[in-house]
């Protein structure tokens, strides 16, 4: 069967494109998209000309402090659902199983550390940007070296962001690829550039209703034109999607230990511990605020991703035994779910405009908003210091950083294009430094003893270790040591299933002439697969689900031993609010101190305070 599948994979490519005609957009379906483009950009046009704000650079980069919680809670949602994860969460449950869910299901335990842990110490201090906090614990040297990793990462990943919805848009239109990218990505700087924070927020709005009306129905359709729940659960369990992995195994691809843990520190570091997050957080007017707003987010995510990861199984279970990429019909994975939505709705009118809107909506939420935040750090960080600051030349100089980062996301589109898998891309690039970013600031929040010197040799450790872990990898991923087979899929069932689209393909090209391949005579290698592994074990083969985890990892097990070696000043006093409020509560330390402006401005003090005052309160100089 394999080595049919091989064969007939070998000599559809010519029919595909004939082929294919039959699964494009219909006009209506480009009005729908166009609609969607045009909602987002007037959006931007009315809170960069017509809105009242002040042109300040609160205002721009936190709405005023006055952001609604409803909308920046969706905005929270709709940030983290990039078209990557749209296109190729539901494409990894098709390839690998179901085992992805555990990652999303990470997202319930995420929220109360949020909540309780990390948002607390930030209201608490005044915070706007999350690195401030690393400048107030440690110095200013650990704010730098983590705000690098930061612009880094957004030079990194800006592009994939935008790159794959582009991607989705030519599967079912046809159009270069690059064309497209181009389009989206100057209407989201334009979108971006004008309304600040406020257009990202409410532009995210609109792009989250649209994105969840998607995935819903998605999942409807997928199920009945599939034949049900019942028929969706049968073929997904015979085709070994619906088996979930327990091992401890480090080295298999995904399992519900590697899922969790690595879901859990992902969405702790990227909601509460990323600027582009943090920075619509502390714009809400109080911590109260805040915390309905990430709960609120917890629920939304919790119930779009679900629908998304289930829509791969729907997916596999629609294509059981009749492959689309194994006919030659997509090329590969993460192209799949456009296939899927033209051939499962095309003949409903608009409904495929209204998921490739979903895919586009889920990546220009993502990329307006790292825009927005990046742009605020490098003025910050970068710039101000060295000019002197106003809020109109501020402004002006964040506007033409986002100008200059969209620019490059569409040249950068040009390398995106060559990766093979989206998802496993992205999770080895940001797991070279999310693993060290998240463990300084849980260090800081939780290890009273570390000091500045602790910390910068501690994230420095952790990146350099994860970048020759990740290096000798992917080593051995190009000598054919770690491969990542996907599961089975075949092209048996076709005829009986009347799929006509893929039977074409097939039989269009059953004349031609094939040669089967020889096979190897040398001895077979030991492989870590993602399922199992023959080889003595290596940290190289780790998963790299693992990666995150692991630099956290590193970092504390750099930091605790040296901070015995070298140990805080006695002279040094730490403000206990930079502490998380369970720690401070585990102290033997007094309460901080009240300033004046944090007294009532109308409520007398109490008798028993009013004769300590001299030593209550404490006045600046």
């Amino acid at each position: 069967m394999a080595s049919t599948a091989s064969v007939l994979a070998s000599t559809v490519a010519t029919a595909a494109a004939e082929t294919i005609e039959d699964l494009r957009f219909s006009i209506t379906d480009y009005v729908v998209f166009t609609i969607m483009l045009s909602a987002s950009a007037g959006i931007g046009v009315y809170f960069g000309f017509f809105s009242k704000a002040k042109n300040t650079t609160e205002e721009y980069l936190q709405g005023g402090k006055k952001m609604p919680t409803f909308p920046v809670a969706v905005s929270l949602v709709s940030s983290q659902l990039s078209g990557v994860a749209m296109m190729s969460i539901p494409a990894d449950s098709y390839a690998f199983g179901f085992n992805i869910i555990f990652v999303m299901l990470a997202m319930i335990f995420a929220i109360p550390i949020l909540v309780y842990v990390i948002v607390p110490v930030f209201y608490e201090n005044g915070v706007s940007n999350c690195y401030e906090y690393l400048e107030m614990r440690f110095n200013k040297r650990t704010r730098q070296l983590v705000t690098i990793t930061f612009v880094l990462n957004q030079f990194l990943m800006l592009p994939v962001y935008m790159f794959v919805p582009a991607l989705a848009f030519s599967q079912v239109t046809g159009y270069n690829v690059h064309l497209i990218n181009t389009v989206a990505c100057s209407v989201c700087v334009f979108y971006t550039m004008l309304g600040g924070i406020k257009a990202v927020v409410w532009t995210d709005v609109v792009q989250g209703a649209v994105m969840l009306i998607s995935v819903i129905l998605v999942a409807i359709l997928g199920t009945i034109n599939t034949g049900g729940l019942g028929t969706v659960l049968e073929n997904a369990s015979a085709g070994g999607r619906l088996d979930f992995n327990f091992s401890l195994d480090p080295r298999l691809r995904i399992t519900f230990w590697s899922g969790t843990f690595s879901g859990l520190l992902m969405w702790t570091g990227k909601v509460g511990l990323d600027q582009c997050c943090v920075q619509r957080i502390v714009s809400l007017p109080s911590y109260n605020h805040a915390k309905r707003c990430l709960v609120m987010a917890g629920i939304g995510f919790l119930l779009i991703m679900t629908f998304t990861c289930f829509a791969g199984i729907i997916m596999f279970a629609y294509y059981y035994g009749c492959d689309p990429i194994q006919a030659g019909l997509v090329s590969k994975p993460d192209k799949l779910m456009p296939f899927f939505i033209q051939d499962i709705m095309g003949h409903l009118m608009g409904m495929p405009g209204v998921f490739i809107s979903c895919v586009f909506s889920a990546s220009l939420s993502s990329l307006s908003a790292n825009l927005n935040s990046f742009a605020g750090v490098v003025y910050f960080d970068y710039v101000k210091p060295h000019i002197r600051h106003t809020d109109a030349r501020a402004n002006g100089i964040m506007k033409m950083v986002i100008v200059v980062m969209g620019v490059y996301c569409v040249g950068a589109g040009l390398v995106v294009q060559n990766f093979n898998s989206i998802i496993q891309t992205m999770w080895t690039i940001t797991g070279i430094n999310t693993g060290a970013v998240v463990g300084v600031f849980l260090l800081g929040m939780f290890v009273p003893r570390c000091n500045a010197k602790v910390a910068v040799t501690g994230i420095a450790f952790s990146v350099l270790t994860m970048l020759w872990i990740i290096f000798n990898g992917q080593l051995n991923f190009k000598e054919g040591l770690i491969r990542y087979d996907t599961l089975p899929n075949g092209l048996d069932k076709c005829e009986a299933r009347n799929f006509q689209v893929i039977l074409r393909a097939i039989n269009n090209n059953l004349t031609q002439v094939v040669t089967t391949p020889v096979p190897s005579l040398d001895a077979p290698k030991a492989v870590t697969t993602a399922f199992s592994s023959d080889r003595d074990f290596s940290i190289y083969d780790i998963s790299f689900y693992w990666y995150k985890v692991l630099g956290a990892i590193l970092v504390f097990g750099w930091a605790i031993p040296m901070s015995y070696v070298w140990p805080t000043s006695k002279d040094e006093k730490q403000n206990p609010k930079l502490y998380s409020p369970f720690v401070r509560n585990l102290l033997n330390q007094p309460g901080p101190t009240l300033e004046l402006e944090e007294l009532p401005l109308k409520a007398p003090l109490p008798e028993d305070e009013n004769k300590n005052k001299p030593n209550g309160i404490e006045i600046d100089a």
